[in-house]
C-alpha cells in the first residue's frame, strides 16, 4: 500500500469519525464526458476543473485583476529566453513527499514526451534545470512573449510517485507513467481523487494537508458527473441531488431552474463559439464559397437562441477572429452582420456549382444549444441555395475523426477558449498549419500568411507589436474565412441557492480565465 492510498484512508477514517459532529458537505455538478485526468493529457472543460483542482502550477491568474502571481513558485525573475523561479518550501504532494524544483523539471519533461494536450504551449522551451537548491530555470530557444501565462497550464506531478508507478513502454521511463495517472492524482492541488471513471464520474475529497489551507465550508468531498442529460440535470436539481449544471444546457431548461428558485452563475469568456469550416475539403476548399457561407450566417438571430433572460446571455456578438478585449480584436460596436448580397455573389464566384453539392453540418451530441444553431445553419444555407444535412456526433467520436481532412465533416461547432487567457493559446493551436487536425483545428488550415503572422504574435517584443500582428491576423481570417465566428462566450451555470462562489458572481474575485472559478476551496456550501 503506497501512502497516497494510506493518506486516503486515514482522511476517510477521520470523516467517517466526525460525521456525528457535522454533515458531510458535498458538492455535485457535471460536465461533458470524457474527464482526461492525466495533466499531460488534459486541455477541455472538463479536464481543466480536474487540473486545476487537483494540481498546482508555478503561477495562477491574479483573482480580481489582471496579470499572474506566484503559487508554486515563491519569486520568478527573467526576460527574454531565460526565466528562474524560486519554489516555496513548505509545499507536500498528496502523498507526503515534499515538492521540490526536480518534480518541475520531470512534469515538463513528461509533457513534452507524451507531446499530448497542451505540450504546445511550450515548444519554445529549450532546456528546464535545476539551479541554486530548490530552483528551477527555463531557458527558451527564442523569446515567446505569453511564456509567464503559459505556466498555469504546466500542473506539477510527484516525479518520487510517478517513477514508482511507471508502466511498460519504451525506454527506460516505459510509458511515464501514463496508466498511473490515468486514473490516480499525483498533484498538490486542494482535493485528492478517490474514484475516477473518465465517462461517468470523478469524486474528490479535501487535501488535509493543502499548503495554502481550505475553507471549512468548502465542500468536503466532490462528484463531477459527465454526461448527463438536461432532463435528468433538471431532474437532479428539483429533488436536491445536484448542485451546480454544466453551461450546455438549454436557455429554457436553465430559465426553468432559476424560476425554481436557483441561482446563475457566469463566468467572463477568454474565447468563442465557431462554426468551422474545413478547407480542405470540396467545396470549402474554395474561399468564395466559405465566404458565401460566412455573409449568409445570421449573426443577430444566433444572439437571440442564447440568451437565457433579459439581462443574462451565453455570449456577446462577435466582431471577428479574436473576442472582443484580446490583442487584434475589433472594439465591440463593430459586431458582424448578415449580408446575403454578398453571399449570392460570393456563391457565383466559387468553382463549385451548389446544385452539385451538398453541405454536412455536425453538432456536439453532448451540447443540445447546438443542435438549434445547425438548424439555424442550414436555413440561412438554403436561402442562397445551398443543401445541407445535420449529424449528431458523440464528443468523443468527434475529437477523434478530426485529424483527418477526409473524415472531418465540412462543418463543425465548437467552443474554444484561450487556455492561458493569451491570445495565441487561442489562435495557434486553431490555426497554425502544424497545428491542424486536433479538435480545435478541423479547418485543416495551412495559410503561410496566418502563420506568419501567429508566430509574429507570440514573438513580438512588445504589446504593441503584438497587438499589430493580432489585428493583421484577424483582418486575414476575416478575408480567408477558415471559420465563421457565431459569438463571443460567456459561461452561465445554474446552483442551487446554498452553494457560494465569489469567483462566479463577483467580478472582484473573478479569474481572467475560464475554469478557475471552479476552484472548490474557494467555494462554501452553506
Amino acid at each position: 500500500m503506497h501512502r497516497l492510498t494510506k493518506l486516503l484512508l486515514t482522511t476517510s477514517l477521520v470523516a467517517f469519525a466526525g460525521l456525528s459532529a457535522y454533515a458531510e458537505k458535498v458538492l455535485r455538478l457535471d460536465e461533458v464526458a470524457v474527464g482526461e485526468l492525466d495533466p499531460a493529457k488534459a486541455s477541455d472543460y472538463a479536464d481543466t476543473i480536474l487540473m486545476f483542482n487537483v494540481y498546482d502550477t508555478l503561477v495562477i491568474p491574479r483573482q480580481g485583476g489582471p496579470g499572474l502571481v506566484p503559487h508554486l513558485a515563491a519569486s520568478w525573475e527573467g526576460e527574454g529566453t531565460s526565466y528562474t523561479f524560486k519554489m516555496r518550501d513548505d509545499v507536500q504532494f498528496q502523498s507526503g513527499n515534499p515538492l521540490r524544483a526536480e518534480d518541475v523539471v520531470f512534469s515538463f519533461e513528461r509533457m513534452q514526451t507524451i507531446a499530448q494536450g497542451l505540450s504546445f504551449l511550450f515548444v519554445s522551451v529549450d532546456s528546464v534545470e535545476v539551479v541554486d537548491g530548490n530552483s528551477v530555470k527555463f531557458t527558451l530557444a527564442e523569446p515567446y512573449a505569453p511564456f509567464i501565462s503559459s505556466l498555469v497550464r504546466l500542473p506539477i506531478v510527484d516525479k518520487k510517485l510517478v517513477m514508482e508507478n511507471l508502466g511498460e513502454g519504451d525506454g527506460e521511463m516505459g510509458d511515464w507513467g501514463q496508466a498511473f495517472l490515468s486514473s490516480n492524482g499525483a498533484g498538490t492541488g486542494a482535493y485528492i481523487v478517490t474514484s475516477h471513471n473518465p465517462q461517468e464520474e470523478t469524486v474528490m475529497v479535501k487535501n488535509p494537508n493543502y499548503f495554502l489551507g481550505i475553507g471549512e465550508d468548502a465542500p468536503d468531498t466532490v462528484r463531477l458527473r459527465y454526461g448527463l442529460e438536461a432532463a435528468t440535470v433538471r431532474t437532479l436539481m428539483a429533488q436536491g441531488e445536484h448542485d451546480i449544471t454544466s453551461q450546455w444546457l438549454p436557455p429554457e431548461v436553465m430559465r426553468a431552474l432559476v424560476e425554481d428558485g436557483n441561482q446563475f452563475l457566469t463566468e467572463g469568456g477568454t474565447g468563442a463559439f465557431y462554426f468551422k469550416l474545413n478547407t480542405q475539403k470540396p467545396p470549402l476548399d474554395d474561399v468564395n464559397c466559405r465566404m458565401a457561407l460566412a455573409n449568409a450566417f445570421d449573426y443577430e438571430s444566433v444572439l437571440k437562441l442564447i440568451a437565457i433572460t433579459d439581462e443574462v446571455s451565453s455570449g456577446t456578438g462577435s466582431t471577428g477572429a479574436i473576442p472582443v478585449g484580446m490583442f487584434g480584436s475589433n472594439p465591440a460596436g463593430n459586431e458582424q452582420q448578415r449580408d446575403l448580397d454578398a453571399a449570392s455573389q460570393n456563391l457565383a464566384d466559387c468553382a463549385y456549382d451548389p446544385n452539385e453539392f451538398e453541405i454536412e453540418i455536425t453538432w456536439i451530441a453532448e451540447v443540445p444549444l447546438e443542435e438549434r444553431l445547425a438548424l439555424l445553419f442550414q436555413a440561412n444555407l438554403s436561402e442562397i441555395g445551398i443543401k445541407s444535412t445535420i449529424t449528431k456526433v458523440p464528443w468523443a467520436l468527434f475529437s477523434s475523426s478530426v485529424n483527418d481532412p477526409v473524415n472531418t465533416p465540412h462543418v463543425s461547432q465548437i467552443f474554444v477558449t484561450a487556455v492561458t487567457g493569451d491570445p495565441d493559446t487561442l489562435l495557434y493551436g486553431m490555426y497554425h498549419s502544424t497545428k491542424a487536425g486536433s479538435w480545435q483545428s478541423p479547418e485543416h488550415l495551412n495559410d503561410a500568411e496566418v502563420d506568419r503572422l501567429l508566430d509574429l504574435g507570440r514573438t513580438g517584443a512588445s504589446d504593441e507589436a503584438r497587438e499589430e500582428a493580432y489585428s493583421a491576423l484577424n483582418d486575414r481570417l476575416l478575408a480567408i474565412a477558415p471559420s465563421i465566428y457565431g459569438f463571443d462566450r460567456q459561461s452561465v451555470f445554474v446552483a442551487r441557492p446554498n452553494i457560494n462562489i465569489p469567483a462566479l458572481t463577483d467580478p472582484d474575485y473573478a479569474f481572467g480565465l475560464d475554469t478557475m472559478g471552479f476552484a472548490f476551496r474557494l467555494m462554501a456550501i452553506e
